[in-house]
């Protein structure tokens, strides 16, 4: 990946991975199957929400800023279609754009950065830029992997 430091290229392939996976998947998925909840696990849309919303809050961690009221509010809001009925299609263009920001943040990162220290949410609990980059990675590719298996559920449900 172009302009990203070597230590963070996994992070990176990761995020386009996972951003090329979503698309794929939201293809096969109808705005109708969107927040079913197949044997009351998370919806297709919760997950799809979810991703955006974990790169941008631990993103915004590994700057070194606190959440904002927005993004606590979109936090708390996860899991609930929007009042503006978000399709499957919308809400993987926004991940598209968050991970597109994040590809910034990387390419603007720097390896002597890596190891900042960096507190987390209210209780301030400890970690490293490092640290909240690999997450929002493994984080996101373990929601592509639940949003997959939910789709494929939804899609032999009958309606």
């Amino acid at each position: 990946m172009p302009g990203v430091a070597p230590l963070l290229q996994p992070v990176a392939h990761a995020l386009i991975q996972a951003r090329d996976e979503v698309r794929d998947i939201v293809a096969t998925l109808s705005d109708d199957q969107l927040w079913v909840r197949p044997a009351g696990v998370a919806s297709a849309g919760f997950h799809l929400q979810h991703l955006s919303g974990v790169i941008d809050r631990l993103f915004t961690y590994a700057r070194g800023e606190r959440l904002s009221g927005a993004q606590l509010t979109a936090l708390s809001l996860e899991g609930e279609p929007p009042a503006s009925g978000a399709t499957a299609r919308a809400l993987a263009l926004a991940l598209d754009a968050r991970v597109e920001a994040a590809l910034v943040q990387l390419r603007a990162t720097t390896e002597e950065e890596l190891t900042a220290p960096r507190a987390v949410g209210r209780a301030k609990a400890p970690s490293t830029v490092i640290g909240l980059l690999v997450h929002a990675a493994e984080h996101t590719t373990r929601h592509v992997g639940q949003l997959l298996v939910t789709a494929r559920i939804v899609a032999q449900v009958e309606p």
